[in-house]
Formats: C-alpha cells, structure tokens, sequence
C-alpha cells in the first residue's frame, strides 16, 4: 500500500518544477528578502513547504501560470519559497534550522503546506494563510488565491 501510494505521489510531481533551493539556510533566505522587500515598499510572502509536498509545487506552478495572480505578486511582494525539511534525516544541523524556521514564522507548520506566511517590512508575521481555503478540486481557485493576495498588499494593510 505504501509503494502504491509513494508511487501516485512521485507520479502527481511529474512535469511540475522543483522550487524549494534545499541547501540554502531559510532564516538568512528570509533576511535576504526582507531587505530587498523594504527597499522596493514591499511586504515578504514565504510559501514554506519543499520539494517533497505535491501540494507546494502545484501553488507554484498555478501562480506562474495565472498572469493576473502573478502581476498582483510581482507589484506587491518578494515572494519566496522557504524549503522546511520535517524529517530529521538531515542531520542536527538542518533540525536546528527546521526548528528556527518555524520559531521564526510562528510555528506556521501548525496548519500544513504549503503554508503562507506574510512578512511586513520588519519582518514581522502579520497573517498565515492556510492554504486549504485555496484549493479547488486537485487545484487551486483562481478567485480565492487572487483575494488573499489582495488583502494582505501594503497597501490593503495601510502601509
């Protein structure tokens, strides 16, 4: 059963791009991008999940895909992929920062993956998105997705 069920999840991956970077630390990805965020008046989308989770890579996709979703992302946001490794196979070293991550993000794993985090200009959490109320069928609603952009922008915040 298992074999069965890795081999439909390997298969729902297929032709979709990996976007998680693994070997990066995602508390010095999340720095990066605040920085880059702040000087353009921007607030910080992290999509954290990884490679491994069917669900992040089909966001991924969906958002590039839609011109209109991704024309909102691009005027409003640094959007980032921040890679979260749940297993402990990596070693201590990938623990820690797994541990960092979500101390860093408000334990934002609480609510599945992918999960978006938004970051103001200081890099303070200012919502989690779960990205359940998202989906539609084996995807995403195009409406939905398009409203949680909308009303997390700075300027929907009032920044």
């Amino acid at each position: 059963m298992f074999t069965v069920l890795f081999a439909l999840q390997a298969n729902a991956q297929t032709g979709l791009k990996k976007v998680y970077n693994e070997d990066i630390n995602p508390i010095e990805q999340i720095d990066q991008a605040l920085v880059k965020a702040k000087s353009e008046g921007k607030f910080v989308i992290c999509q954290v999940g990884g490679n491994w989770c069917p669900w992040c890579l089909r966001f991924a996709d969906f958002i590039t895909n839609d011109t209109t979703i991704s024309k909102v992302i691009d005027e409003n946001f640094e959007y980032i992929h921040v890679n979260y490794n749940p297993r402990k196979s990596g070693g201590e070293e990938k623990a820690q920062q797994a541990a960092a991550l979500m101390k860093r993000l408000d334990n934002c794993g609480r609510f599945g993956y992918p999960v978006f985090v938004v970051l103001d200009e200081e890099g303070k959490v200012i919502h989690i998105q779960d990205s359940s109320f998202l989906e539609e069928g084996q995807g995403y609603n195009q409406e939905k997705v398009l409203r949680f952009f909308k009303n997390w922008t700075p300027k929907a915040v009032g920044f």
